[in-house]
């Protein structure tokens, strides 16, 4: 079966076992890692039979593909940011890099900025935001991931934390990356095996350590340890209720702002 997800630390520390073939009630795998932006449209053209995508995706997927309710990343305060370099009432007028134009983070961006008129919004690779909005090439950035620990090293400051934002309209925490499988494959083992994955990973840390540090991309050991304690949680070992009642707000809404074709049923 072809798994694919991206390099980040939480990631490899989720599927480490699964990838390495120590669940043995798991099926086997050939891992693709890959960023979520390359994911959200190669799964929607059937490349991978599980991967993990952005939430704000799911309208355009979840008729071939089911989503799993382990392995993915949702929860409170680990939400996008925006960065500037210097203090900004808003984005009017103004110039913006984002990651990914069907990413979560760029959905939630979207929401929140209703109503304001930026110049210009152009998609420019994760780890080249930063460093544009740091000299001068953007008026503001839309970052991810370990972007929440580094940005200060940039000399950029947080126009909004579109987390914080989230969680207080909705109360609900915030649905960011999905684990999706192929409807036609047995859907209920697939999610067993990402669960015991998520198990393995808790009760053993240091055996997916070396594993991590080798696709971390030159992260220093603390910002891994901290981007794995913030991203992978009790919603990562299983959505429930909370957790569905989140992706499906964040659906709804992007559906009713026109933002995507429809708002899917998720179980």
């Amino acid at each position: 079966m072809k798994l694919a997800f991206s390099p980040c630390p939480n990631d490899t520390f989720v599927f480490h076992a699964w990838a390495h073939g120590l669940l043995p009630d798991a099926p086997p795998v050939d891992v693709t890692f890959a960023d979520i932006d390359v994911t959200n449209t190669a799964v929607e053209r059937g490349e991978f039979d599980i991967a993990k995508v952005s939430y704000a995706a799911l309208p355009w997927l979840l008729d071939d593909y089911a989503l799993l309710p382990s392995g993915g990343a949702l929860g409170r305060g680990c939400g996008p940011l925006v960065l500037t370099r210097e203090p900004l009432p808003d984005l009017d007028g103004r110039t913006v890099a984002v990651p990914s134009e069907r990413s979560t983070a760029y959905l939630l961006f979207r929401l929140w900025a209703a109503g304001q008129r930026p110049a210009r919004i152009d998609v420019v690779p994760f780890a080249s935001i930063m460093p544009a909005v740091r000299d001068g090439a953007f008026d503001a950035g839309l970052v991810i991931h370990e972007a929440r620990f580094t940005y200060p090293s940039f000399g950029l400051s947080a126009l909004v934390d579109l987390g914080e934002w989230w969680e207080g309209d909705t109360g609900l925490p915030i649905p960011l990356g999905a684990i999706l499988a192929r409807r036609s494959l047995d859907v209920e083992a697939l999610a067993e095996a990402a669960r015991a994955s998520v198990e393995y990973a808790w009760a053993d840390p240091a055996a997916s350590a070396a594993y991590v540090a080798a696709h971390a991309d030159e992260m220093a050991p603390d910002v891994q340890q901290r981007h794995i304690a913030l991203y992978v949680n009790e919603f990562t070992r299983e959505l429930g209720d909370e957790g569905y009642a989140a992706a499906s707000a964040l659906l709804d809404r992007a559906f009713a702002a026109g933002l995507t074709p429809a708002s899917p049923r998720l179980r």
